[in-house]
């Protein structure tokens, strides 16, 4: 179908576009000039409404083992019905939601693409299938490497050329975009009921620290040319001290010196001063100033009030975090690749450190470059992503950051221990676009999404409101749900309802690089797997829709 879209007021940070009225065009699933388009089909009157990109989720657990154990431990969740079965699929889920869900209501807030980011390789057939599963979004999977025998013993001898090989070989076989590390070293330590405390710890059993781990992906990545290099789970997440710790990654990265050599995601859960509960603090600002000036990127990881169920291949904070809550527990250890928890949690308002969590991510939101930082909630870990309306609309107006202080009474300890209440920033809506649109596709390298250029993919949402006017009592409702949602030039959402049921593509990366340098190494390694190297892995035509990006 051609469609044109008629006196929409445009928000494009691609192209310095700022509310401006403008007619845009789209041909099969492109963006097209008028002299192109030919006869239109439809034309839809944008009069008065705001026309952004489709939004992108950098880092969301949507898919693989880890979400649907998930599931299992918590099946009251799925008691609550979104939609059942019609013109779309029965869609459930409060917080961990079925895979039409995902899909659906990504798609009706406008989003388009959403990244998970975190397989287990061994596992990526399964996270393929319910990525498949998912409707409308594009996709890809960040498989994991961190705690790998392979990445440490490479690391150890600092052989890049070596992990360069694995690192294509694994993405190949997992089907993947890129590198994800968690907590490098500490879930092999885990295997023997410790952790690592600190970048420049030796990982038992293994002459490497998790600074050179990190440091020979990042070398690896860059000579790779991968169009998202390394995305990290910081060491020694979620206790107090932990901004240290990610000061410290930092500073690996800006001795690398390239541009988005390093992605640190739900950038709050590693940013606590103190060295115990009883004086947690935000180091926010201090790390923002360091983001600002360094290479890296980062995503918020915003912690919402209420009930959901934290999942991570960081096993030893989850069983911290088990102890801590003192509820339902998942414990995992995969293969020799890396391992696994999940505990479900309740953060309250009246809580000190869960408010210092909750203000912390805003100062971030509010601190870092909008070219630099992403909105996420660590989907579910933080909390569901159908609350990003709810993020930027705090992140909009200082206003409603004070009502709701006051209305669900946070702890007053974030008064001391966070700069959140003394911060008169308010993003505007163009900076929102960045950290929604602009800015994840640049951190992912997807060049055709995440702007309104011509011959970009025609991902598209529709707001009923003007963004040159909003008010701040509008924002929250006028962002929940889309006048019109396109996906590769479809219209799949309409005055906030799901209108057609289409399949988003599966993004991997194929990587060049030589092989056979490691194949003895791989062969020793299977020695010890529950299942053969030749039926290791995942096939391309086992995908539903795979978009193949080579570098």
């Amino acid at each position: 179908m051609t469609i044109m879209i008629k006196n929409g007021i445009v928000v494009d940070p691609t192209q310095n576009i700022d509310g401006e009225k403008m007619d845009l065009f789209i041909k099969n699933g492109k963006l097209v000039e008028e002299s192109e388009a030919g006869k239109v089909e439809k034309v839809i009157d944008a009069n008065g409404m705001t026309v952004v990109p489709g939004g992108i989720d950098i880092h969301a657990h949507i898919a693989g083992p880890k979400i649907n154990a998930g599931r299992s431990m918590r099946p009251e969740d799925l008691k609550y019905v979104r939609s059942k079965s019609n013109k779309t699929r029965c869609a459930m889920g409060k917080v961990l939601l079925t895979c039409p869900a995902i899909g659906y209501e990504y798609a009706k807030m406008g989003y388009t693409t959403a990244i998970e980011p975190a397989t287990p390789t061994i596992y990526s057939i399964h996270t393929h299938e319910e990525l498949d599963s998912i409707p409308i979004v594009d996709k890809a999977a960040l498989p994991l490497f961190g705690n790998w025998h392979l990445t440490f013993k490479f690391a150890a001898e600092g052989d890049v050329e070596k992990m360069k090989a694995f690192v294509a070989w694994a993405i190949d076989k997992a089907k993947g975009y890129g590198i994800k590390i968690v907590n490098p070293g500490g879930v092999e330590a885990w295997m023997y009921g410790k952790n690592v405390h600190s970048i420049h710890e030796l990982i038992p059993g293994f002459e490497a620290t998790p600074a050179e781990v990190l440091t020979t992906l990042m070398k690896a990545a860059v000579e790779l040319n991968l169009p998202h290099k390394v995305h990290v789970h910081c060491n020694n997440l979620g206790v107090p001290g932990s901004a240290e710790t990610t000061a410290e990654t930092i500073k690996l990265a800006e001795k690398i010196g390239k541009e988005n050599c390093l992605h640190i995601t739900h950038v709050q859960f590693n940013s606590y001063t103190g060295d115990s509960w009883k004086n947690i603090g935000s180091g926010a600002e201090e790390l923002s100033k360091l983001i600002n000036s360094s290479p890296v990127t980062v995503d918020m990881g915003q912690v919402i009030f209420g009930h959901t169920t934290t999942m991570t291949a960081d096993g030893p904070f989850e069983f911290a975090l088990f102890k801590l809550a003192k509820t339902k527990w998942i414990n995992k250890d995969v293969e020799i690749e890396t391992g696994g928890g999940i505990v479900p949690i309740t953060y309250r308002a009246k809580s000190p450190v869960n408010a210092v969590q909750w203000a912390t991510s805003l100062e971030f939101g509010l601190l870092v470059d909008p070219d630099k930082i992403v909105v996420s909630t660590d989907y579910p870990n933080g909390g569901p992503f159908v609350e990003y309306p709810y993020i930027i609309s705090l992140l909009m107006s200082k206003k409603l950051r004070e009502n709701e202080v006051k209305e669900k009474n946070v702890s007053n300890y974030i008064e001391r221990a966070t700069s959140l209440l003394s911060l008169d920033i308010e993003r505007s809506f163009y900076d929102i676009v960045k950290m929604t649109r602009s800015t994840p596709a640049k951190i992912l390298g997807l060049k055709n999404k995440g702007t309104l250029r011509i011959g970009a993919d025609a991902d598209i949402a529709i707001y009923p409101f003007n963004c040159n006017e909003v008010r701040d009592e509008e924002l929250l409702k006028s962002l929940e749900r889309t006048a019109y949602t396109i996906k590769s030039g479809e219209i799949v959402v309409k005055d906030g309802e799901i209108v057609s049921d289409i399949w988003g593509k599966t993004f991997w990366v194929k990587v060049n690089s030589e092989r056979e340098i490691i194949e003895e190494e791989l062969n020793d390694v299977f020695k010890y797997y529950t299942v053969s190297k030749n039926n290791y892995g995942v096939k391309e035509e086992w995908i539903r829709k795979p978009e193949v990006v080579k570098v």
